[in-house]
């Protein structure tokens, strides 16, 4: 804008000059020179006026019509860990960009393909699909819609199932940090016993529990002990499963089962589910049950319960889901895969919060050799 008013500064000066040399001494000349100036300068700057005014309401169209989209998984926007997180990263990106946030929540499974199909209708800049459950539907939706760019949280598409590399597939190494949240637990019990138990028997739900279990097997071989590992066999990939990521009672009836059974700390993988264990953790006291929240910081998003969280395994898609947005935006997008891990920050222990002073140093420090150990390779989280 500026450097157009000084062009139209410019103008109405040569206009000006042009018009005082070829005018002649007498008073009419002068008086028609200096009006036709400045009629000359009015309409420019009308102009100038009327371009910049058309130039901004083109940018506000623009920036208007950005939108990210979101579709949740069941358990929706609100469940304080793995559909809030992503759409964490697409308010964080419409905020940083101008951009319109969208969401719809899936309620069943039969809601995953209209819903996908109302953000393609919208226009979206971006579609982004939560959980593994809507690989199907985002494959479908990508190869029937070429030039949207899809990001899905927890599936890795096979090479060739995507024809236009249109899907940028998230993917997080969950066993490392639960490998960490298991070792603390085996260094934290009071009973010998943890526990363990997941929504649905699927990958991005038992990586946590492999890791988890590897951990306290870790814990075990360092330091002499037996702990034992309720709800989870890696070995032949089957334990305790809700079969759901909405209930909450089942949260409740399976860390009681687990409870009655010795363990005193349990890690839920079950969305939304396990906030009905941290209620009853709450009900009985941290010296009978403490809980391991998944995906978020759940001391800080379960607030009602949130000293019954002797720590949480992060799963950062918040950070992921931005990056994809910003690269949609900006037209560096690309499908692939991207995988959050340790050593990238994808991945993490929250911090001990309420259990600050109650973990022994010793335990903590064991627990940042064991993540460095991770990161450089000396330390394997498979069982």
């Amino acid at each position: 804008m500026k450097t157009r008013m000084k062009m139209a500064a410019a103008i109405v000066a040569v206009a000006s000059l042009g018009l005082a040399a070829c005018g002649s001494d007498s008073g009419s000349s002068e008086e028609t020179a200096a009006a036709t100036a400045e009629e000359t300068a009015e309409a420019t700057e009308e102009e100038v006026a009327a371009d910049d005014s058309a130039d901004d309401g083109a940018a506000e169209e623009s920036a208007g019509s950005l939108k990210a989209c979101q579709v949740t998984d069941v358990g929706g926007v609100d469940d304080k860990g793995f559909n809030q997180t992503a759409f964490k990263g697409v308010t964080d990106a419409a905020a940083e960009f101008g951009m319109e946030a969208v969401v719809l929540e899936s309620q069943a499974e039969t809601d995953y393909t209209p819903n996908i199909q109302s953000l393609i209708d919208q226009d979206c800049t971006i579609i982004v699909t939560v959980g593994f459950l809507l690989g199907d539907a985002t494959q479908e939706a990508a190869n029937a819609n070429p030039d949207v760019p899809f990001t899905i949280v927890d599936v890795a598409y096979d090479e060739g199932a995507i024809t236009n590399n249109n899907v940028l597939g998230q993917l997080f190494n969950t066993d490392e940090a639960a490998f960490l949240a298991g070792y603390l637990a085996a260094g934290m019990t009071q009973t010998g016993i943890v526990g363990t138990f997941g929504g649905v028997n699927i990958p991005p739900v038992t990586i946590f529990m492999d890791g988890y279990y590897a951990g306290v097997q870790q814990y075990n071989a360092d330091n002499g002990t037996d702990v034992q590992v309720l709800g989870w066999n890696p070995a032949e990939q089957s334990g305790l499963f809700t079969e759901n990521f909405e209930s909450l009672d089942d949260g409740r009836t399976f860390a009681q089962n687990l409870v009655d059974e010795g363990a005193d700390i349990v890690m839920p993988v079950a969305g939304p589910v396990g906030l009905g264990s941290a209620a009853l953790a709450s009900e009985l006291g941290t010296d009978r049950l403490k809980i391991i929240g998944v995906d978020a910081d759940q001391f800080g998003t379960d607030t009602a319960n949130q000293d019954v969280y002797l720590t949480s395994v992060l799963k950062n898609m918040d950070v992921t889901t931005f990056n994809a947005i910003a690269a949609a935006v900006d037209g560096s997008f690309e499908g692939g895969v991207t995988i959050g891990d340790l050593a990238n920050g994808g991945v993490g222990l929250a911090p001990y919060h309420a259990f600050e002073d109650a973990v022994p140093q010793e335990l903590k420090d064991q627990i940042e050799t064991i993540r460095a150990g991770i990161i450089d390779g000396s330390v394997s989280v498979a069982d």
